[in-house]
């Protein structure tokens, strides 16, 4: 347990919140998470919907500004005393010390009764949610943060045909200047700077060098000349998107739909964005996974956590929306609406674009990848995170970026 949790549990007294009520017409829950753009909202109403269906009522608590921003502000409600009835986070490590501390509930009979261990594709997923042999979350569904986003209006207007692989779009980088487009939308958040790094790595240094580092935290291989080109692309590419100055990872993605800019790098969420300014896979814009080089993705994802209450009536609400989170139908329609992959593996998803299917195919052939927050502690990222912030937005060289990824590969855990 970190010494911030520590002191925080030591001068706060735990008390049950009343932002759940169990009342005459069902249960009251609040629910917080940090979707709040359009396609996002879009995608969190199928929940809401479901939930209120059951004759109970979904209290949104959306955090505006990302997962950076409302990660800490729900951590500090649930220490003070003020816990939420459910909260969105991503599955892997990132409430591993709220789960020690005993303030997430245990919804180990819940996974046991829907068969989890059976349907939950990946099961790595599931892994994510567990510990010491407990669940403590249920996945609701698989993001990955390799693709490219490309707009066809931006390449019609420089005359060119929409390119197929990372290589063919720097290739391209030129043109689209030269017709006043912007090559790379990027928002200016080091969590945005950090997929790029990340998507520009597996393509540049390949799948090996990758995995030794991501997954085996191999220092020197961080430190070699697969990394070397990886981090001399990275800054190639901070050279394309020098003119993109919005915050929000939706702005940069609205640049491409409108043609301002040519490409985003960004995960497979951006899907939600196109869908809700009713643009079409194919005609309007082209995905490209693993940057077209890598039929590969990560596994991350969002997962709900339920803090520990002593109502026995919203106890058994929080299990029963946490068996609603993944029932066939929320599952299929929450994650047509956001973009994202199911967590189930035996539902329908023929209604999906020609993204998702793209993403469905190689989940079915296996071309999975642990994400950043399975392989590595939030102190770990948020200091890549920093790093890359810092990369992105001053001079820094290559050479000098690299070195100091490398040290915060070596002292990873």
């Amino acid at each position: 347990m970190s010494k911030t949790l520590k002191s925080l549990l030591v001068g706060t007294a735990l008390t049950v919140a009343a932002a759940t009520a169990a009342t005459a017409e069902g249960v009251k829950l609040e629910v917080t998470h940090w979707w709040t753009s359009g396609g996002e909202a879009a995608a969190v109403s199928k929940f809401a919907e479901a939930w209120n269906a059951t004759g109970n009522v979904w209290v949104d608590g959306a955090i505006a500004g990302a997962g950076g921003v409302a990660r800490p502000i729900i951590i500090s409600r649930i220490l003070g005393g003020d816990p939420m009835a459910a909260t969105q986070l991503n599955h892997g490590r990132q409430a591993e010390e709220l789960i020690e501390a005993g303030l997430l509930l245990d919804l180990t009979d819940v996974a046991e009764a829907g068969g989890w261990a059976d349907i939950v594709n990946p099961p790595s997923l599931l892994n994510a949610c567990t510990l010491d042999g407990k669940i403590y979350c249920v996945p609701v569904n698989i993001h990955s943060a390799q693709w490219i986003w490309l707009s066809h209006a931006a390449y019609e207007k420089a005359g060119l045909d929409v390119p197929t692989n990372w290589h063919d779009y720097v290739a391209t980088a030129g043109a689209l200047e030269a017709a006043g487009t912007l090559p790379l939308a990027m928002g200016q958040q080091g969590w945005q700077q950090n997929i790029a790094f990340g998507a520009i790595t597996l393509a540049v240094a390949g799948l090996e060098a990758w995995t030794e580092v991501n997954v085996n935290k191999n220092a020197d291989v961080a430190r070699g000349p697969e990394y070397t080109a990886a981090f001399e692309a990275v800054a190639a590419a901070r050279a394309l998107a020098a003119g993109s100055s919005v915050q929000d990872w939706n702005l940069a993605t609205n640049m491409v739909i409108t043609g301002e800019a040519g490409a985003q790098i960004m995960g497979d969420w951006a899907q939600g964005e196109f869908a809700i300014a009713g643009k079409v896979e194919g005609k309007d814009y082209s995905c490209l996974p693993g940057l077209g080089l890598n039929a590969v993705l990560d596994t991350g994802g969002d997962a709900f956590y339920f803090p520990v209450n002593d109502d026995p009536a919203i106890t058994a609400a929080q299990k029963e929306l946490a068996a609603l989170l993944i029932s066939p139908e929320a599952q299929v329609s929450f994650n047509l609406a956001k973009g994202s992959l199911p967590v189930r593996g035996d539902i329908d998803m023929s209604a999906a674009n020609g993204c998702m299917q793209k993403g469905l195919g190689i989940l079915a052939d296996g071309g999975v990848l642990p994400s950043s927050d399975i392989s590595f502690s939030q102190d770990t990222t948020i200091q890549i995170e920093d790093l890359m912030a810092q990369f992105w937005s001053s001079d820094m060289s290559a050479a000098d970026a690299q070195a100091a990824y490398a040290k915060l590969i070596e002292d990873a855990d």
